[in-house]
């Protein structure tokens, strides 16, 4: 847990360090199980199988590599402002959700598909394990 702290400490706040409780706690989620907040390696591995599923795409329909950050793109951005989960997040067992219930939609699943793009945002978390882009849409990503 030392890690963690020192971790955190180097981003700019001592909010940012958390010790105090479990990631959500002040969201008002629960500390396991359904509905708590998902991991670093769940979300890895579900964007790994993403990103791979949008690479065969892009090699089977134009023969080409390039195509593979917009149809990446298109796809966490309608599957998420739909329903919440990509396809990699289904295998995963995690979803994305707004805080207070109500649904990602298109104006919010934008806002967080534009900023994970960038890359940068989701690096930075906050002591809920939240990203920038995840703060910017007032979501954040639970175990189903």
């Amino acid at each position: 847990m030392a890690e963690r702290r020192w971790a955190g400490s180097w981003l700019g706040s001592r909010e940012t360090a958390g010790d105090d409780g479990y990631p959500g706690e002040r969201l008002g989620l629960p500390e396991e199980g359904a509905g708590s907040v998902a991991g670093y390696g769940r979300r890895l591995v579900a964007l790994l199988i993403d990103w791979l599923l949008c690479l065969v795409i892009s090699l089977w329909a134009v023969h080409s590599r390039e195509w593979t950050l917009a149809i990446f793109a298109a796809q966490d951005y309608l599957l998420t402002a739909l329903a919440g989960i990509t396809i990699g997040k289904r295998v995963v067992g995690i979803r994305v959700v707004r805080l207070g219930g109500k649904p990602v939609w298109f104006g919010w699943g934008l806002v967080r598909t534009l900023l994970l793009l960038t890359v940068v945002p989701p690096l930075i978390t906050d002591r809920d394990l939240r990203g920038l882009h995840d703060r910017a849409a007032d979501t954040v990503v639970v175990k189903l």
